[in-house]
């Protein structure tokens, strides 16, 4: 018989936290007026009538000297070239790959836009076409850039660094790309003992930090070896924290997850999920943030 947790009410504690530099966002909804002032320019998320700017989406309001866009809460992932991103392939095609970016439409892999085993950087051949399933079948995770976008709004991938490339054991976590902070590095070895990728489209990899990087893998290569557990518990911890504060819509980056990881220390790793601890780790992680940016 399953055991089942049952959970009192309680009074919640008070929490005064510091204010944060620049003020609070100015949030919208849609059809909320942004501004009168005629001399700014109308960005995504915005339209004008009655020479007013409207909001057409919730979201931020952001200014960028004279253009002002509503960046949306929750939306599907709009690609930008150089973006890192987790994607999963749906489809083998002739001399490409379809990929599933969390995008409105399928984004695509060529087989020229990537490194071949081994590293080689060499024409692609009749028989590296029939041999593309062996590299990358359906259901494979990868990590990738961003080369291009199509006038549709279709994103073009490529995997020509060996940092990037096919994705082997770890734990794949879905957020808002809203809530993925844009940084120079995506990649990041946390001193935990785990890694994550924060892909720009909202798809999250962790998995056990590699001890050695395999260069002539050509980023096809995956370890297949028993994960330890003490591995697992820390991706795990990892996981409900990440999910924590994607439930709490606090800004996922290497410096908050870790403050998480160690706020959710005192903690079981099954109870974190529960909302009173969920609330206590990420105030608490919300607190330190504010105390580093001052």
């Amino acid at each position: 018989m399953a055991a089942i947790t049952m959970r009192l009410p309680v009074a919640r504690k008070a929490v005064v936290l510091s204010a944060p530099r620049g003020g609070e966002k100015h949030l919208v909804a849609p059809g909320d007026t942004i501004t009168t002032d005629t001399g700014y320019m109308r960005g995504h998320g915005t339209y004008v009538e009655e020479e007013k700017l409207i909001a057409s989406v919730a979201g931020a309001v952001e200014r960028v000297n004279k253009l002002v866009c509503v960046k949306a809460l929750k939306t599907r992932y709009n690609g930008e070239v150089g973006d890192i991103v987790v994607g999963r392939i749906t489809e083998v095609q002739q001399k490409r790959w379809k990929v599933e970016t969390n995008s409105r439409l399928d984004s695509v892999l060529l087989l020229s836009s990537i490194n071949l085993p081994g590293g080689e950087l060499r024409r692609r051949s009749a028989e590296d076409e029939l041999a593309m399933r062996d590299y990358l079948q359906e259901g494979d995770l990868i990590s990738a850039e961003v080369q291009s976008v199509f006038s549709d709004g279709a994103v073009s991938l490529h995997t020509r660094s060996l940092k990037y490339g096919k994705l082997g054991q770890g734990v794949l976590v879905q957020v808002s790309p809203s809530l993925v902070k844009r940084q120079k590095t995506h990649f990041h070895d946390l001193p935990c003992g785990a890694s994550v990728i924060l892909g720009n489209n909202g798809f999250i990899w962790i998995y056990p930090t590699p001890e050695q990087k395999d260069e002539e893998a050509g980023g096809f290569t995956t370890n297949l070896e028993p994960v330890p557990l003490s591995d697992r518990e820390v991706i795990s911890r990892l996981r409900n924290c990440i999910v924590a504060l994607v439930t709490q819509q606090l800004m996922l980056f290497d410096t908050s997850i870790l403050y998480c990881y160690e706020a959710s220390l005192p903690h079981q790793i099954k109870d974190i999920l529960k909302p009173e601890v969920m609330e206590e780790i990420v105030l608490e992680t919300r607190q330190r943030l504010l105390d580093l940016e001052g």
